[in-house]
């Protein structure tokens, strides 16, 4: 904690003496050069992580040096609880938070949050595709906008498991239950419709939380589970695939206009083409993830039937989806339950 504070504390530093990351400026030393801090609070070994690697050594190769690309992971820098802040006062220039995160500025993108709304990873690129009611809630939202916030793209980290010290094969089995959640109305909803309690801790805050019993489980991807050590503190987790862990990748505007035309450019390839490389490593490392969970022997590995998989999704869709209508968007959720009804989604 006492490190992540001197770095804030020289990012902010940073800002007022040097202007980095203000419009026209987080330049290092010359006109025609430009730091871009790069933010992000999980390991460097995560889908994420590693995603942040391929868009430095892209942006720096393709600009000739003429951006460096300073990233800061596991928040080393700033955490969940500031690093929005930090991206509008231009302390960092870029974070790839998870769509959780952005609940009281920009509510409709909790829709990436609805239960059960992958089937599975091969969805996600066509169901928030730009063109779609949830990529526009994503990809145009006029609050980010305002806040002088640029998405570029969505990046994944795949789905989310159950876990906790009680077995969990149905929905009343988490009945009473303490679970920590990221910031959101529709994933309060979501263990509300389970009969479970809720509540908001930042990541690096999750492990002691668990070792301690202060809460009694949690909701991540295999990578984040693991590379938290999270699983040698609970004794089950449930293949339950219930959710998506999606991380909006975000640039600060007057940064990123401040930037000459040609590395606009170089930003928004960039983007794109570390979010392809992290869905080609997002399975992977998941799947590694859960082997080196199995092997660790100290977690049993729950799987699910498809008829218990699919009573878990009835007790929340479209309850839930339903409920969160007006925060996300009738349209949004209208348009989610046409697909599903015709087996689309």
């Amino acid at each position: 904690m006492r490190r992540r504070t001197v770095w804030a504390l020289l990012a902010v530093l940073c800002v007022l003496l040097a202007g980095c990351g203000l419009r026209g400026a987080g330049q290092a030393g010359g006109s025609d050069t430009y730091v871009l801090r790069f933010s992000h609070v999980v390991t460097a070994k995560t889908p994420k992580g590693k995603a942040a690697q391929r868009f430095e050594e892209i942006v720096e190769q393709r600009s000739g040096g003429r951006i460096a690309v300073e990233i800061y992971p596991n928040s080393e820098l700033f955490g969940d609880e500031d690093e929005l802040q930090a991206l509008q006062s231009g302390a960092v220039q870029m974070l790839a938070p998870a769509s959780a995160k952005f609940t009281t500025i920009a509510p409709e993108l909790q829709v990436l949050d609805l239960p059960f709304l992958f089937r599975d990873v091969e969805d996600i690129p066509r169901v928030a595709s730009p063109d779609t009611a949830v990529g526009r809630a994503i990809f145009g939202n006029p609050e980010l906008a305002r806040r002088d916030i640029v998405v570029l793209e969505l990046w994944d980290n795949g789905l989310k498991q159950l876990s906790s010290n009680t077995r969990m094969t149905a929905a009343e089995d988490l009945a009473g239950l303490r679970f920590r959640i990221q910031p959101s109305d529709v994933l309060r909803a979501q263990f509300a419709a389970w009969g479970a309690q809720s509540t908001p801790l930042a990541f690096a805050e999750v492990y002691n939380a668990l070792q301690q019993g202060l809460i009694d489980g949690q909701e991540n991807p295999w990578s984040n589970i693991e590379s938290q050590n999270m699983h040698t503190v609970q004794r089950y987790i449930t293949e339950s695939d219930h959710g998506y862990v999606g991380y909006v990748l975000t640039i600060n505007r007057p940064f990123f206009e401040g930037l000459p035309p040609d590395l606009q450019q170089v930003v928004r390839e960039a983007a794109t083409e570390s979010a392809h490389y992290n869905r080609e490593v997002a399975a992977q490392l998941n799947e590694e993830a859960k082997k080196t969970i199995a092997e660790a022997g100290t977690t049993e590995i729950v799987q699910l039937t498809p008829e218990q998989r699919a009573a878990f999704e009835a007790s929340v869709v479209p309850k839930v989806w339903d409920e969160q209508a007006d925060v996300i968007g009738r349209d949004v959720v209208d348009e989610l339950l046409a697909q599903r009804r015709a087996g689309g989604a």
